[in-house]
């Protein structure tokens, strides 16, 4: 396959999910979960099987909660999230659930303030602010710092397209998603590294080969590796979304995006951006 000539098409196919993912970030952010901004999360199971959305809403409308975000798992676990939400109010909303609408279970109540909030934000971006300016050193000592640069490109369209997806779909943006978006720049990273690892091994035979075919066949002797590593991790987070509970599902999902864009960016885009980031590698 000729990656380095339609590096193009691959180029535009990127631009465009990240164009989309940027312009919702634009329009409506993310679904910030309560572990990123203050609020409270109560959890509970409803005995009675007639309950529904509407009539949680409904209840809560006494208390001016109505725009709360209510979601409903299995067995009727409703989650409800507001704003924050004193001791005695939460008595009373529970007292007002279990006269209009019956007995429940409490399964969690979790309140989380406003330091909070910001001190995880400032913690999930010096974490990965770490983690890139650590790879651009590691990259530049091991390679030489255009690697560095067309890794770490890769790395932030990894990065900006698991956001992009997750402001598209308004999927909840908790804690774990932090955790996902740095397990797939480790996962991705290792994957660019392996084909940088075959190119620079090629370059050595440079006097029998072109630049781009040194390259395509880096990428093409790497790619049976590539392929089985992305349907393995598929294949078992693939489980997790339909076979695990609602706490890992949303997590296996970010896993999977960031799965399938880390195999795009390693093998698509890092290499081929290397090469116009080279133009001196070229006419040497």
């Amino acid at each position: 396959m000729d990656f380095v000539g339609k590096r193009k098409i691959y180029y535009t196919i990127s631009l465009v999910i990240l164009i989309a993912g940027i312009g919702s970030l634009l329009i409506q952010g993310l679904n910030l979960g309560i572990d990123f901004q203050s609020g409270t999360l109560i959890q509970l199971k409803m005995l009675d099987q007639d309950v529904t959305q509407e009539d949680i809403r409904g209840a809560l409308a006494d208390f001016g909660l109505e725009r709360s975000n209510i979601n409903i798992g299995d067995d009727l676990n409703f989650t409800i999230k507001s704003r924050e939400l004193s001791q005695e109010e939460q008595n009373a909303i529970f007292q007002n659930l279990r006269l209009n609408l019956g007995e429940f279970d409490l399964l969690r109540v979790e309140t989380v303030g406003p330091v909070i909030g910001q001190e995880l934000t400032k913690s999930a971006i010096l974490a990965l602010v770490s983690a890139f300016a650590l790879m651009v050193i590691y990259i530049s000592i091991r390679f030489q710092f255009k690697f560095a640069l067309a890794a770490i490109i890769a790395l932030i369209h990894d990065s900006l397209v698991m956001v992009g997806c997750f402001s598209l779909f308004r999927w909840e943006v908790e804690s774990y998603f932090i955790a996902a978006v740095l397990t797939i720049v480790g996962y991705s990273i290792n994957n660019t590294i392996v084909i940088f690892d075959r190119l620079r091994e090629q370059l050595k035979g440079r006097r029998q080969a072109g630049l781009k075919e040194i390259i395509n066949s880096s990428i093409g002797s790497t790619m049976a590796r590539s392929i089985n590593m992305a349907l393995v991790v598929a294949f078992v987070l693939t489980a997790l979304i339909f076979l695990g509970g609602e706490t890992t599902r949303i997590f296996a999902v970010a896993l999977f995006i960031g799965n399938l864009s880390g195999f795009y960016s390693s093998v698509f885009i890092a290499s081929p951006l290397w090469y116009d980031l080279s133009p001196h590698e070229r006419q040497g």
